[in-house]
């Protein structure tokens, strides 16, 4: 294992990128090099006032620089050309989820960190949030016996009203709702309870946005016949921010989670469910969550960072959440879009009559 710190590079400076660069130069054994983003006046301010290498053009940066790992948070629709350069620069590669918009391109940069023997791993961080971590052991370990349904869900308030273009909302730079909350959800399925091997009743739906949708809709199905349900709408400003919920259904009983908590419900007792009893437990994040060096936003933040920096100093490139996991979850991405394909994007719900409140209510 290395003794020095890491040299870490990092492209793109908006939300994303700004909190990764707060946790990496906190970090006792990484070392920020170098930032690069397209706005000027953002990499004059950093370099004026921090002293850090501040550039315009990445491929300049990587070779001049030379950063043992470069953390990638560019919109998604720029991730496939700058993932390739770093790894072709032989850099360890942390990018910001999707890894791709293209499942072809992100399954061609997953063989290409494989066959390079370099660390990768895409940001999924609910994968680093302890009440799914739990989730997983729990079910791992078979407390509710065989899952026959489950439901996984992202709602979040990002585009709430009618609003000009911007890279979120476009579907060759951004995803939309798709790639932006659903593939947080697809992911999480992945990770609790395997990949689907097909999906149906696909509705992508547009409530605001002109070029892509707003909500996402849909049934995975497996061949051992468990089915689960997604949804993910990001016009939901019910929430003040991106909510991830897992609810799973054994034949022992049912496991619910978010980002709060793990609620476990247990028909019978089972042997690998020691200190837990028939009927509702409940286990609070704040009760399993490791503490970390530096907080921002939440614990995860930090933890998949410092999970990746880890990797880059043994040279392990067997991460929480490779690229051939985004990879995965880019696939599946690509069967919805190819399953809704049957009716227009911009279809609406159908209309329904409206039942008069007084009437929902008689018996």
């Amino acid at each position: 294992m290395r003794t020095d710190p890491i040299r870490v590079a990092l492209i793109g400076l908006g939300k994303m990128g700004l909190s990764h660069l707060a946790i990496v130069n906190t970090h006792p054994e990484a070392r920020l090099v170098a930032v690069c983003d397209s706005a000027s006046y953002v990499t004059e301010v950093l370099s004026r006032y921090t002293g850090l290498k501040a550039y315009g053009d990445y491929r300049r940066m990587l070779d001049e620089v030379r950063p043992d790992a470069v953390l990638v948070a560019t919109p998604p629709g720029t991730h496939a050309a700058i993932v390739q350069a770093a790894l072709e620069r032989n850099s360890h590669v942390y990018c910001e989820k999707p890894l791709c918009t293209d499942a072809a391109e992100s399954r061609r940069l997953a063989n290409l960190a494989q066959a390079k023997g370099l660390v990768n791993q895409v940001g999924y961080h609910y994968r680093f949030v302890a009440a799914f971590q739990e989730a997983k052991r729990l079910l791992d370990a078979g407390v509710i016996g065989p899952i026959h349904h489950f439901r996984a869900e992202a709602y979040g308030p990002v585009v709430v009203r009618p609003a000009g273009a911007t890279w979120r909302t476009s579907r060759a730079a951004g995803g939309g709702c798709l790639y932006d909350y659903a593939c947080h959800a697809i992911d999480m399925v992945h990770y609790l309870v395997g990949r689907p091997q097909g999906v149906a009743g696909t509705v992508l739906n547009r409530m605001f946005s002109e070029e892509a949708e707003d909500e996402v809709y849909a049934t995975l199905l497996y061949g051992d016949g468990k089915t689960g349900q997604l949804a993910a709408n990001w016009s939901d400003d019910s929430l003040r921010k991106m909510a991830l919920r897992v609810t799973l259904w054994g034949a022992n009983g049912r496991i619910y989670a978010d980002r709060q908590e793990v609620q476990l419900y247990l028909r019978k007792p089972v042997a690998e469910a020691r200190g837990l009893v028939p009927g509702w437990n409940v286990r609070y994040t704040t009760a399993l969550t490791p503490p970390v060096w530096f907080y921002l936003r939440g614990e995860e933040y930090s933890a998949q960072l410092d999970h990746f920096i880890q990797c880059a100093r043994r040279g392990s490139p067997d991460t929480l959440c490779s690229f051939r996991a985004g990879a995965e979850a880019d696939e599946v991405a690509a069967m919805l879009v190819k399953n809704a394909a049957g009716a227009p994007l911009d279809a609406p719900f159908p209309v329904r009559e409206r039942v008069p409140f007084s009437t929902a209510l008689e018996p």
